[in-house]
Parts: structure tokens; sequence; C-alpha cells
């Protein structure tokens, strides 16, 4: 009889670089078995906590040019400082890696699934159809996730832990949400602080022998328009007056939809999504930019 197990994982930090103009950038299928399964999470702290330096390459000048959102318009700034919540993604932006590109490449399928992976944030092919293609090309044990957590704790991106306790002293509410898995968003929250009830995040599925069965398709963030639903919830029962959503790529995007998020704003500091970044309110190239608009 498959068991749940609740997911406990200590934290670690990560030090960072920071940059500190106010504004300018810094360049610096569906699927799972029917069977009758539970939630398996990782119960075991990592061995070894060390801290992980974070840094990221320089964008090059020439792939800025064209854009014309870099610098906020003043709606925007105004909508920015009278946030009462802000919801991050997580790949790619609250953390330098995509979550499941790096338990791929653990697991020994890192470059095929990477490819899906681009796919799916540039918004080519359906979030839910991508998720299911690129974890059966490996499916993950238990055992395997947990070596994992233990071997390779997330990078997060530089600013991020000043950036949110910036943004707690305002009483800005913090929201995770992603497409990667509650498993490795777990300990990214107990970094920052942010609590399970304010993460929406897929969870992988095990068999009573730790067998990788699937994904729960239950979960909003499985599917295509997963985090615009996510953000239609928060703000639904919280009725927040206004809404920011951060992220990278094309789901995090789709969030600004009527009785979602009132901006958008693209963080291209580790993935410059151009498609994505052209439909932005505002691109950051740097949390600090963030930090300091809200001094």
């Amino acid at each position: 009889m498959e068991r749940l197990m609740s997911s406990q994982t200590a934290p670690f930090s990560a030090q960072c670089r920071q940059h500190s103009s106010p504004f300018l950038p810094a360049f610096s299928h569906r699927f799972t078995r029917k069977l009758n399964i539970s939630h398996i999470g990782m119960n075991k702290s990592p061995k070894s906590l060390k801290s992980i330096a974070a840094s990221v390459q320089p964008l090059e000048a020439s792939k800025l040019g064209h854009l014309n959102n870099t610098l906020p318009s003043k709606d925007v700034l105004e909508s920015w400082r009278n946030a009462n919540a802000v919801c991050f993604d997580v790949d790619s932006t609250v953390c330098l890696d995509e979550g499941i590109d790096e338990l791929a490449e653990f697991c020994g399928a890192g470059k095929a699934v990477a490819e899906w992976t681009s796919r799916a944030m540039s918004g080519s092919v359906p979030f839910e159809e991508a998720l299911a293609a690129r974890l059966s090309l490996f499916n993950p044990s238990f055992s395997q996730v947990q070596d994992f957590l233990e071997k390779r704790p997330p990078r997060l991106s530089p600013g991020i832990e000043e950036f949110v306790k910036k943004l707690k002293a305002k009483n800005i509410t913090v929201y995770l949400i992603s497409g990667g898995f509650r498993q490795m968003i777990n300990p990214v929250a107990s970094i920052l602080g942010v609590p399970p009830e304010n993460i929406f995040a897929n969870q992988l599925l095990f068999g009573s022998a730790g067998e990788f069965v699937g994904f729960d398709t239950k979960e909003p963030t499985s599917r295509s328009g997963g985090k615009a639903t996510a953000v239609q919830q928060i703000r639904k029962a919280h009725e927040y007056k206004s809404l920011v959503m951060i992220g990278d790529g094309a789901t995090d995007l789709e969030a600004r939809k009527p009785g979602g998020a009132d901006l958008f704003i693209c963080y291209a500091g580790v993935q410059l999504r151009e498609a994505v970044a052209a439909k932005a309110d505002w691109v950051v190239f740097s949390f600090r930019d963030l930090i300091n608009s809200l001094e």
C-alpha cells in the first residue's frame, strides 16, 4: 500500500553578487498510470548543506536594443509599488536552473529533456504534453529524486533572497508558482521563508516500491494556462487589489489575464526569451532593479 510522505528538506543559502543600478538592465500527455497511488515527498534532509555561489553571464547589448520596455512607464511603476502580492516563477527566475532539466541530467537524460523544456517555455507545445514527454524520457524513481536533492542543492538567482525580504518588510505576500515539482521547490521555499500554502506546483507520484508512476494531473500547474488559473485562484481567495507575476516564460506571461495578474514583469537575468520579453510590462535583468524601485 502506497504511503504519503511529507516533504521536509533543510534550507541552504546562495551568496550572490548584486548590481546597484536602480532601473537600467544589469548586463552582467498529460499522463499517469491508472493506479491507486499517493503523493510521496522527500522526508530526508540533505547530508551536506553547502552555500551555492550563483552567478549569471552578461548579456550582449545587441540583444537588448530592440526592447522598449526595459524601463518602467509611470503607470507600471505605480502599479508595481502598490502591489499587495507577488507571484514568482521558480525555474530560471528564483533559481538559475530549470529543475527538471537538472534532475534529468542527473539521471542521464539531460540533453533530450532540455530540448523539450525549451519548446515548452517558448509556448510552441502544450505544457502538459511537454511535461509528460520529458518525464517519460527518464522516469525518475523516489530514490533518484532523494539522491538528487542531497547532491544538487538549488542555485538561487543573485539578489532573490534580499528581494523577498524587502517584499515581506513591505507586507507584500510572496507566492511561488511553478511547473516544476514540489519535491524540488520545498527546499527553495524554506530558504526564502515562503509557507507551503503559498506554493503552487506539480507533484511527482511514486508507487509503494518508490517507482515513478506519473504526476498529479489535478494540479493546475500541470497543464497549459495553469499558472493563470493559480493566480486567479489566489486573487479570488485573498481579494488582492494589485498582484504582480514575475517570470521568464510563456506560461508566466499567461498569468496576466482578467482576474489574474495586473502586471507581468519578465525576469531575463537567466534566460532572455525574446517573444515573452516583448509582451511584458517591464523587463528586468537584475532583481536589484526591483529592489531599488521599492525604495
